[in-house]
């Protein structure tokens, strides 16, 4: 099992297209720092508690990590404190970041941490075979659907991957 480091956002999306199990269907064990998914994952309601359900670790940051997110507050003043520690591990513990925080992609890019959004999240569950084109198309129709109000995605990027989807089935 591969382990990463989660941001809250990419939760939130799956929470509001009704389909926060499917990035567990991965070979991934998705980490997220204590207290983040004690404040963070309160909204919407009872999110916390199905992310836990389906396989979140909660877990704890070593001093050296609490140290580099500590650093990252003068160097990229726009990350919350849990989006620095959510760095933070990515980075030292040399794993992929899942985030669509643009703030916080443009860190980890600087930092040379891969990243990991919603929609390459959707990718990979697709092309490996978790979910059929019929799910994949929907997921992408409800992001699309809720996209500049609780979910801000690239629309460009949705519209994509739908119109090769549609031409793939014609």
């Amino acid at each position: 099992m591969e382990f990463v480091s989660s941001d809250t956002n990419v939760w939130v999306d799956f929470q509001v297209i009704r389909q926060v199990r499917l990035p567990f269907l991965l070979p991934y064990t998705y980490i997220m720092h204590t207290d983040a998914v004690d404040d963070e994952l309160l909204s919407p309601a009872g999110m916390r508690q199905e992310l836990l359900d389906n396989g979140l670790v909660p877990v704890e940051i070593t001093m050296e990590e609490f140290e580099l997110a500590e650093s990252y507050g003068s160097r990229f003043p726009r990350l919350s404190i849990y989006d620095r520690i959510a760095l933070a591990i990515a980075k030292l513990r040399a794993i992929v970041l899942m985030t669509g925080d643009m703030p916080l992609r443009k860190a980890a890019s600087a930092e040379n941490v891969k990243v990991m959004g919603t929609l390459g999240v959707l990718d990979k569950l697709y092309q490996s075979d978790f979910i059929d084109k019929v799910e994949y198309g929907d997921c992408l129709e409800e992001l699309q659907k809720h996209n500049g109000r609780e979910v801000r995605l690239p629309k460009a990027e949705i519209t994509i991957r739908l119109q090769s989807l549609e031409k793939s089935i014609s």
